[in-house]
């Protein structure tokens, strides 16, 4: 027989009192405790996040590295000139490109006093669904280029698949605009494997770990600016 207690809906001042400090108290042994010590069931182990740490680990022990450096060159060279870099994606790629552009123009210009020219052209909202409404997504990055691209200005596109085609007609526009053009790629490499002028292809299909390496790519790149800068070789 199972006895159900009710509590009364007032209690006096001292038993409040005593009530929220034995609650405080219990709360305060469960965060000193080892969290091995504490009580947690799930379906989880820690097997599975293993395996992803292993994954990613595997495809940058075996990437070539060259054609970043590549890209490092062309990043210093546009640092120097003062000329413009856009980068682009859709989904998780967008918000790593708006990433990079944060990173190139802040961190970079702490060790040098000057950023990267970097515009991430997901990042207007207005331009975007300006666009799209207008005259289709398919046209929101490479409308942005024919307008804002130079000759010799840089493209970065970031993609899973390669077949996104408001990405496809970005690279396309750059080279009507006479930009050079670089892309980040999982999957296949798609369509953009062909169009842009310099690829770096993941090959693993899993978006997750291709937006990952589009981040890493990214930090790597920030750091050899930034080694570059304070070594006086730039």
């Amino acid at each position: 027989m199972y006895c159900i207690q009710y509590l009364p809906i007032f209690q006096s001042p001292t038993r409040m009192a005593t009530t929220t400090s034995n609650r405080s108290q219990l709360n305060l042994i469960f965060a000193s405790a080892p969290l091995s010590a504490r009580s947690m069931s799930g379906p989880f182990t820690a097997t599975p996040f293993r395996q992803y740490a292993a994954k990613l680990a595997q495809v940058l022990a075996s990437q070539d590295w060259q054609l970043v450096s590549v890209l490092a060159n062309e990043l210093t060279a546009a640092w120097r000139r003062g000329r413009r870099v856009f980068i682009c994606g859709n989904g998780g790629s967008a918000a790593n490109a708006i990433h990079w552009a944060n990173d190139f123009l802040y961190p970079v210009a702490k060790s040098s006093g000057k950023g990267v020219k970097m515009s991430a052209l997901p990042a207007n909202v207005s331009i975007l669904t300006c666009l799209a409404n207008d005259i289709g997504y398919e046209n929101i990055f490479s409308a942005q280029l024919a307008t804002e691209g130079e000759p010799d200005d840089l493209l970065i596109v970031l993609s899973g698949s390669g077949n996104s085609p408001n990405i496809v007609k970005a690279l396309q526009q750059a080279k009507l605009s006479k930009m050079k053009s670089f892309a980040l790629l999982g999957y296949s490499g798609g369509k953009c494997k062909d169009l842009a002028d310099v690829v770096l292809h993941f090959p693993i299909d899993d978006m997750q770990v291709v937006e990952d390496l589009q981040l890493i790519v990214g930090h790597m790149l920030l750091q050899a600016l930034c080694q570059t800068q304070n070594s006086g070789t730039t």
